[in-house]
């Protein structure tokens, strides 16, 4: 049976949303049952997400919009005014999101699902927070959450922010998130921060030669470009992998509290081993084995459309010729 998935998004500038979602649309062992978008502008969010559907044929998924701002309105939104370009044209301004708000809709469908929805967040929690305060059943109704976000910050780590930036748009938020009892995954900043798309990657997936490949590799190649980098990680495509093949990353059980009042480590993750008093409520990705991974998602997201049935990702064991 397929894994029913609802994705979370913060879709826009940075590439790895786009290309999660793509990953997504190009994986057998998933079907989308909705996406929501959250933080900033979030119509223009929506609008990437269905033209990308379109793109891909179309498929039935609900989109909506979600929360604008963060819990407490004390982070400024951070938006770095890149969002849409090179994918959206003027007409794509008639699309528009589903009525209602997301949130109502997070709540509604876990809780009309119990035990089979899987929730993918890769933004800000905001969305998450709010649905699982206004349904706190939702946690527990939940088939699984599996969060991008946060930093384990190791000894080959310290290089990395203190506050990973997801949870930093919204600490609050996500505070919330871990106290909830929910069932999560967490695959932070130290594992994907080993994974990578680059040019060679780009030329692979315009192999597909449809425009939904042309629209995915574009948003890659026009990324690198406007950060002058030769190649970018793949943070939330890792994390939407791990949905479907879950032994790309090796888990710890953690317990994981998030500051929300340091003067220099708002939004930080602070992870510790559990113990009686203190359990764990997340299994935290340490390690990943990133060729697989890279193999993976460059042989995903090349296929032909309406092609999704091929080899299972576990079959996949190298790195992807190029």
């Amino acid at each position: 049976m397929p894994i029913r998935v609802i994705l979370d998004t913060d879709i826009g500038t940075d590439v790895d949303d786009c290309v999660a979602l793509a990953l997504l649309l190009q994986s057998p062992e998933v079907t989308l049952e909705g996406v929501t978008c959250v933080y900033g502008d979030v119509a223009l969010r929506a609008r990437m997400v269905l033209k990308l559907l379109h793109l891909h044929g179309g498929p039935d998924v609900p989109v909506l919009a979600g929360a604008r701002t963060p819990l407490l309105g004390r982070v400024p939104v951070y938006w770095e005014g890149h969002e849409g370009k090179g994918l959206l044209e003027r007409r794509d301004a008639a699309l528009k999101p589903a009525d209602g708000h997301a949130t109502d809709f997070l709540a509604q469908t876990v809780m009309a699902n119990p035990g089979q929805i899987h929730l993918l967040a890769i933004g800000p929690l905001t969305n998450v927070a709010l649905a699982l305060l206004r349904e706190p059943g939702m946690a527990k109704a939940l088939a699984g959450l599996t969060i991008m976000g946060g930093a384990a910050r190791g000894p080959e780590s310290y290089h990395l922010a203190v506050a990973e930036h997801n949870i930093r748009c919204d600490p609050e938020a996500a505070h919330v998130v871990f106290a909830s009892g929910a069932p999560i995954t967490l695959i932070p900043l130290d594992v994907t921060m080993q994974t990578h798309i680059d040019a060679a990657g780009v030329a692979h997936i315009r192999r597909g030669e449809t425009p939904f490949h042309d629209a995915v590799a574009r948003q890659v190649e026009q990324y690198l470009e406007l950060k002058g980098r030769s190649s970018t990680p793949m943070h939330d495509p890792l994390a939407a992998a791990a949905v479907f093949c879950p032994d790309l990353v090796q888990t710890c059980p953690l317990r994981v509290d998030v500051e929300t009042a340091g003067l220099h480590t708002s939004g930080m993750t602070v992870m510790r081993a559990p113990k009686d008093t203190l359990r764990a409520n997340a299994q935290v990705a340490l390690n990943v084995d990133a060729p697989r991974f890279e193999s993976l998602l460059l042989e995903r997201l090349s296929r032909p459309l309406g092609n999704r049935a091929c080899a299972p990702a576990s079959g996949l064991l190298g790195r992807a010729e190029t």
